[in-house]
């Protein structure tokens, strides 16, 4: 499969507005096995291949009829995707569904014994004989195509929609930030997914939203789909060649269980900052209290939920193309070398790699697409990468009368994005090798949601 390079392949329309067409609002909901073989690069080669299938992955999306252009909403049990791999399912999937790439938002869940794609750097690690331990390109395709054909095939199931429901529930007990500061106003440890620190379990949960919010589609009494918002890290431990969709996937599966015939369609909030770390030392059985803690979250918001009226004139979907701030645009000759250097370990290599790409994408002029859709009065930010927490509540704070969700982990180029006190602060999520973008990153993203949001 040909791609197109990130100018011509990513959007450059402003704002857009898309108005509602004549004819009553539908919805069509998939569901596509994403689980790798055995072998198969987990985490970007960063821990050790699959040695066996604890569960399946899935992708799992919802296509919105009937008011304009098609939109597609995709959640996959991925770590990452990120570059030409987002920009190429996107694509995808808006062929297969009658629609164009910019009315398309793909995200990951983050699960880190999971694979992760970016079809660019896996191409430059293969012109310096790195190829096949970042990602496997060739599977990466099929299974992107797995989900097109997914979403195509089940818009001849569409159903109509007549209300729309707004919920949210507080989960206790899981959610934690990572970045614990010190006196000094700097990070004094970082709190990890599986943290063993001393202090990991003492300290404060700092900086989190606690609540999981839910939107939900009904056709007069009977619930169609669910969409779910929470933000944090969704591992409990990893690493050791267990495919599985851990701790979130686990509590989407409960409320599979619990609403059977109800599409349940998770999405990770602005988690880059934010851990169960707090909570969890790495222990398995720790993976099933946090599952049922994040179900009973669940639960709370489909059984707070408010329905609402809902026709295809009170649907919109907006999209900003964003150019984000390279960290160090000057940057390729000393990376250029550390990949080209066979005595540098591969993470060093593929770290380069990543670096490389988007520095050249980000030069060329390129951009990634902010998508926003808007359900009557509220409101679901669609954002990129790894975002810290403050992002989501920020967007919160602009419309604070309003609901506001916020899906982050859609297209990985930049990594981590931080705040820009953050950049200032230390601490891992800031490093170089983690976070493509500056601190100018802040006036961009805070100004791209206003809009959005406007």
């Amino acid at each position: 499969m040909k791609r197109r390079r990130f100018a011509q392949g990513l959007v450059t329309s402003p704002l857009l507005n898309l108005h509602a067409a004549e004819g009553g609002l539908r919805i069509a909901t998939f569901e596509a096995d994403v689980t790798p073989p055995l072998e198969s690069p987990l985490c970007h080669g960063n821990v050790m291949p699959v040695q066996q299938i604890l569960t399946p992955l899935l992708a799992r999306g919802m296509v919105i009829l009937g008011s304009g252009q098609p939109v597609v909403l995709c959640a996959m049990d991925w770590v990452a995707l990120a570059n030409a791999s987002n920009v190429t399912l996107r694509e995808m999937i808006a062929k297969a569904v009658g629609t164009t790439s910019e009315q398309v938002a793909v995200h990951t869940v983050h699960q880190h014994d999971a694979p992760g794609s970016d079809l660019d750097t896996e191409e430059l690690l293969a012109k310096h004989g790195l190829g096949g331990r970042f990602s496997d390109a060739r599977l990466d395709l099929r299974l992107f195509q797995s989900i097109a054909d997914a979403a195509r095939d089940c818009l001849t199931k569409a159903e109509v929609v007549t209300h729309a429901g707004f919920g949210s529930g507080k989960i206790e007990k899981v959610a934690s930030n990572r970045r614990v500061l010190g006196p000094d106003g700097k990070v004094a440890f970082t709190r990890m997914s599986a943290s063993k620190h001393p202090l990991a379990a003492t300290a404060p949960e700092g900086t989190i939203d606690p609540l999981l919010r839910m939107v939900t589609f009904w056709q007069d009494e009977r619930p169609l789909a669910a969409l779910s918002y929470y933000a944090t890290h969704p591992m409990s431990y990893y690493g050791k060649g267990g495919v599985n969709w851990d701790f979130i996937g686990a509590a989407r599966s409960l409320m599979d269980k619990e609403a059977p015939g109800v599409r349940f369609i998770h999405f990770n909030g602005a988690g880059g900052n934010i851990t169960a770390g707090k909570y969890n030392d790495g222990r398995p059985e720790n993976r099933p209290v946090l599952a049922e803690r994040v179900f009973a979250g669940m639960k709370k918001a489909w059984e707070s939920q408010k329905k609402q009226p809902v026709t295809a004139a009170g649907i919109e979907w907006r999209v900003k193309p964003v150019a984000l701030p390279v960290r160090h645009p000057d940057g390729e000759p000393r990376l250029l070398a550390t990949l080209a250097d066979p005595g540098k370990t591969f993470a060093q290599r593929a770290f380069a790699a990543r670096d490389i790409v988007f520095i050249r994408r980000m030069a060329a002029g390129g951009t990634i697409p902010l998508g926003c859709l808007r359900i009557g009065s509220a409101h679901v930010l669609h954002m990129p990468a790894e975002l810290f927490i403050e992002y989501q509540i920020a967007a919160q704070q602009m419309r604070p009368d309003d609901f506001i969700a916020m899906a982050a982990y859609g297209d990985n180029a930049p990594s981590y994005i931080g705040t820009e006190i953050a950049y200032t602060q230390g601490g891992y999520e800031v490093e170089d090798r983690v976070s493509r973008v500056g601190p100018g990153v802040e006036k961009a993203l805070m100004q791209a949601m206003r809009d959005l949001l406007a």
